[in-house]
């Protein structure tokens, strides 16, 4: 690679419709022309995660994430090095999942919930964007997602919600959307965003 990669974060509320978005986005992509890196590979072992006043685990802080490591790794990806890093496995924390390769390329393309909160991996960004859908739409595929996928009561779900992540994206999400350089309403659909920061992105290639 002869010049820095074209950085891109991508940020959003729990259920706002980002795995969906990125998914799109990635196949639109070679992986020689994209890497995609995401923050939920850099989440801290269950045991270094604070609890609420009922006791049960904050998954839905900064704290939770090794936001430096993250930091780090994208710089090395900047400079054109090969990134390496255990694939975290959600409601199996403990467990070391496999090894995941992250290769440089010309588009690099970095998700989650804080990376906008963390200063030094916000500086790096050259284009900022910010899903977000309306609460109570978010709130279904969320309770859809965790019940199906993992194993969580519908009753808890909304108790994380209530507690947990409505109060995290209000403090350490919302305040960033004003400083994003676009904002998906992700309620119906995604299409013309999608074609719009595809044709953006092709031509930084």
């Amino acid at each position: 690679m002869n010049k820095r990669p074209y950085l891109v974060g991508i940020s959003g509320g729990s259920a706002s419709g980002k795995t969906s978005f990125l998914k799109a986005l990635r196949e639109q992509f070679s992986m020689q022309e994209l890497c995609m890196v995401s923050q939920d590979n850099y989440y801290k072992l269950a045991y270094e995660h604070q609890k609420d006043e009922n006791g049960h685990t904050n998954f839905d802080l900064p704290d939770c994430v090794d936001l430096d490591a993250f930091a780090k790794d994208i710089e090395r990806l900047s400079k054109g090095e090969t990134v390496y890093r255990h694939e975290y496995l959600f409601q199996h924390e403990n467990q070391q999942g496999e090894l995941l390769t992250f290769t440089p390329a010309p588009i690099i393309i970095c998700e989650g919930l804080f990376i906008f909160y963390h200063e030094r991996i916000f500086s790096q960004f050259d284009l900022k964007i910010f899903i977000k859908a309306e609460e109570e739409l978010a709130l279904q595929r969320r309770i859809a997602r965790d019940v199906a996928e993992r194993n969580i009561s519908e009753n808890f779900v909304l108790y994380q919600w209530q507690n947990h992540v409505k109060p995290s994206y209000e403090r350490y999400l919302l305040p960033f959307m004003a400083q994003s350089d676009m904002i998906i309403n992700n309620n119906t659909h995604f299409g013309t965003s999608l074609t719009v920061i595809t044709s953006f992105l092709k031509e930084k290639i």
